[in-house]
């Protein structure tokens, strides 16, 4: 029934330090779109053919999660780069990794990750192909 995801929401206390986290750590674009009823204007980060809709704790847009709050997700992100450069980036970034390399089980494979924390803690696998 279910063929790939589209989105998923962070939740954030911190905006600007995710923004900058997802744009310029990550590389993503950061996109405004108009979306919901009434409409509303709204921002995502954009990657592939996914995005991640943000909202910003307090002022989340409805329908929501139950219970959203910033720092629950642990999400795994496959590198469109070699794992050393993702480890350069965060390095030129001076973001530090939590853990890694190390060899994990993936979706379809076995994959090498190195872990990191966004702004508000959530834990984020960035890998690539083993």
């Amino acid at each position: 029934m279910i063929d790939h995801l589209d989105h998923l929401v962070l939740t954030t206390s911190r905006r600007e330090a995710c923004v900058d986290f997802y744009t310029r750590v990550l590389g993503m674009q950061l996109e405004t779109f108009v979306g919901g009823t009434p409409p509303v204007e709204r921002q995502a980060f954009k990657f592939g053919h996914q995005k991640i809709n943000l909202h910003v704790q307090g002022s989340e847009f409805e329908p929501k999660a139950h219970l959203p709050v910033p720092g629950a997700l642990d999400l795994c992100f496959i590198a469109a780069i070699p794992l050393a450069q993702v480890i350069e980036r965060l390095a030129a970034a001076n973001w530090p990794i939590v853990e890694g390399p190390v060899l994990r089980t993936g979706a379809t494979q076995k994959i090498r990750s190195v872990y990191v924390r966004d702004p508000d803690f959530n834990l984020i696998e960035l890998s690539e192909p083993a």
